[in-house]
C-alpha cells in the first residue's frame, strides 16, 4: 500500500467528518459518501458539514463527494466505514459492485444487529473480503477534539502490518499520533463495549453517584471488558493499552461522549425513547448492549458481566435504574 491508493469515507456523522479531516491532511483527494444529497450540496457550497462538526472547513477540490454508494466504493481502494452500526445493513445492501479486493476499514463502534457479526466478520462473510484486508480504527479519540486539533491518538489494527502502517501514516499529523496492532477482533470488541460502560457511567452520574463510585465502576469495567474479549478471542494483549483502557476512560468520562450523555438522561428519569428523541446523535452503546448480552447468552459458560447485565436490564427490560444500580454496587469491588 502507498499514498497512491485512493481512500474513501462512508458516513456523514461527526466521526466520519473527523476522519475526512484527518485524511485531508495527507492526501490530495478523499472520496466521501453521504446518503443525503442536500448535505452534499451544502458542503460543496459552504465548505462544511451542516449537521456535524460544522466548524471544520474543507477545501472542496480535495473531495470526491457523492450520495451514490457504488460510485464511491468503485472510486476507492481503501473503504472506511463510519456509519452507525444500526444503519450499516441498510446502507451496505445498496452496494452492488464487487468489493472483495478492497481494503475495508471499520470505524463503526458496534456489531451489525441483523447478522450479529463484528463489522470485519460481516465483510468477510458477506462480501468475501480477506481478513488481511480488514482493519479497525480505535481511539481514544473524540471527533470533537479532532475538529479542535487537540492532540489525539489512534490505533490501527490489521493482520497485515504493512497495511496497518500505511493506513496509520495517512492518519498521522501534528495533532494525531498513531500506532498499529494485530488484535483486530479484540479492538473491534473493545470499541463496542466501551460505549456500554459509558452508558453505565452516565446512568451513575444521573443517579447522583460521585467520582469515587465512578472510579470503581471504570476499574471493574476494564476487567469485565478483558473477560469478555478473552472469551471471544483469546490472544496475548495488554488490556491497559490505550486502544482498550484509554478509549474506555475517555468515553466514560468525557463531556463529548454521547453514550455517557444518553446514560445520564436515563439516570435522571428519561425513558429510553425520550432520551433517544432528545439526542441528535446516535448512542451506539444502546445497540451494543443488546449485542453483547446476546453474544454472552450464546456461550455455554457465560462470562461474569454485572455491568453489561445491569445496563441491559435498564434499557431493554425496563428495570428501575436506581434499584438496579443499588444491586450492582454490591457486585463491584
Amino acid at each position: 500500500m502507498s499514498n497512491e491508493l485512493k481512500y474513501a469515507v462512508f458516513g456523514a456523522g461527526s466521526w466520519a467528518t473527523a476522519i475526512v479531516k484527518m485524511l485531508c491532511e495527507n492526501l490530495d483527494e478523499v472520496g466521501w459518501y453521504m446518503r443525503s444529497a442536500s448535505t452534499k450540496e451544502h458542503l460543496l457550497k459552504e465548505q462544511h458539514n451542516p449537521n456535524y462538526l460544522s466548524s471544520v472547513e474543507f477545501r472542496t477540490e480535495q473531495l470526491i463527494l457523492s450520495n451514490d454508494i457504488n460510485e464511491i466504493a468503485n472510486y476507492a481502494d481503501v473503504l472506511i466505514f463510519a456509519i452507525p452500526s444500526a444503519f450499516m445493513q441498510s446502507e451496505l445492501e445498496k452496494i452492488t459492485i464487487d468489493i472483495s479486493n478492497k481494503t475495508v476499514v471499520s470505524a463503526v463502534k458496534g456489531i451489525i444487529p441483523e447478522s450479529g457479526l463484528l463489522v470485519g466478520e460481516h465483510f468477510h462473510n458477506v462480501y468475501n473480503v480477506s481478513y488481511n484486508n480488514i482493519a479497525v480504527i480505535a481511539g481514544p479519540c473524540h471527533a470533537e477534539e479532532v475538529a479542535l486539533e487537540r492532540l489525539s491518538y489512534l490505533t490501527i489494527s490489521c493482520a497485515d502490518s504493512k497495511k496497518a502502517k500505511a493506513i496509520a501514516k495517512n492518519f498521522s499529523s501534528n495533532y494525531i499520533k498513531t500506532k498499529i496492532s494485530d488484535d483486530v477482533i479484540g479492538t473491534e470488541y473493545a470499541v463496542m463495549l466501551k460505549n456500554i460502560y459509558a452508558i453505565a457511567a452516565g446512568i451513575a452520574h444521573g443517579l447522583g453517584y460521585g467520582d469515587n463510585f465512578q472510579s470503581v465502576l471504570m476499574s471493574n469495567a476494564i476487567r469485565e471488558m478483558k473477560r469478555f474479549i478473552k472469551k471471544m478471542h483469546k490472544m496475548k494483549r495488554n488490556i491497559n493499552n490505550s486502544a482498550y483502557l484509554g478509549d474506555l476512560l475517555v468515553t466514560g468520562y468525557s463531556t463529548f461522549s454521547r453514550n455517557r450523555m444518553f446514560g445520564n438522561m436515563i439516570g435522571k428519569g428519561y425513558t429510553v425513547k425520550s432520551a433517544q428523541m432528545e439526542m441528535s446523535m446516535v448512542a451506539e452503546g444502546y445497540y451494543a448492549t443488546k449485542s453483547a448480552q446476546l453474544l454472552n447468552d450464546k456461550n455455554d459458560r457465560k462470562t461474569k458481566l454485572p455491568i453489561i447485565n445491569a445496563v441491559y436490564e435498564i434499557l431493554y427490560e425496563g428495570k428501575d435504574p436506581k434499584k438496579t444500580f443499588e444491586k450492582l454496587t454490591d457486585k463491584l469491588d
